[in-house]
């Protein structure tokens, strides 16, 4: 099996620190070449599943612009410049609930479009967090922290509650890491 291979890349929009898209000229392994394959640049991000010191999942109900309707959501929010991956997790966590936690679980590292690239998610969950103040930060959507149980978790998540798939991702693997 051989890879693509990138042969040429042009610039073609800096929107901001969140958004770039380029446009590169790609070798197919059979020695064709696609001369405009689009590539969009956004930073990574994190997502966090929470578990509380007495076994609640802690999510957050909010409204998102690319959603329809409420959703259920996990903590996140992009890396920034120089931040190193669980500090950004423990921040996030931190500024967006007020909890925090020292017993911190990998769940992943995935790429957002294996074609188009956007990015890359990194997946932690929290176990043990525990409530140390106030949030800090709070998104335009203005969410609602909830506290829900396991069994509830797992019919939002197959009830399509999370409607974003990062979250839905997280909370899976979540689920599935705490039954090994």
């Amino acid at each position: 099996m051989k890879p693509l291979v990138t042969l040429a890349r042009r610039h073609v929009l800096a929107y901001g620190r969140f958004l770039a898209l380029e446009v590169h000229q790609v070798e197919l392994p059979d020695g064709s070449v696609v001369e405009d394959w689009p590539w969009v640049i956004t930073p990574d991000f994190v997502n966090v599943v929470i578990v509380t010191d007495d076994h609640r999942f802690l999510c957050l109900r909010q409204y998102k612009y690319a959603l329809s309707g409420v959703s259920l959501a996990v903590v996140g929010g992009y890396v920034e410049p120089g931040e190193d991956l669980i500090g950004a997790a423990k921040r996030e966590l931190k500024e967006e609930t007020g909890y925090e936690s020292s017993d911190w679980r990998e769940l992943g590292h995935f790429v957002v479009d294996s074609n188009r690239g956007a990015g890359t998610a990194h997946f932690y969950m929290a176990l043990g967090a525990r409530k140390t103040a106030e949030p800090s930060e709070r998104d335009a959507e203005e969410p609602e922290i909830v506290l829900l149980s396991r069994p509830e978790v797992e019919e939002a998540l197959a009830s399509g509650q999370f409607k974003a798939l990062p979250w839905a991702a997280a909370m899976a693997l979540a689920l599935q890491a705490i039954e090994r």
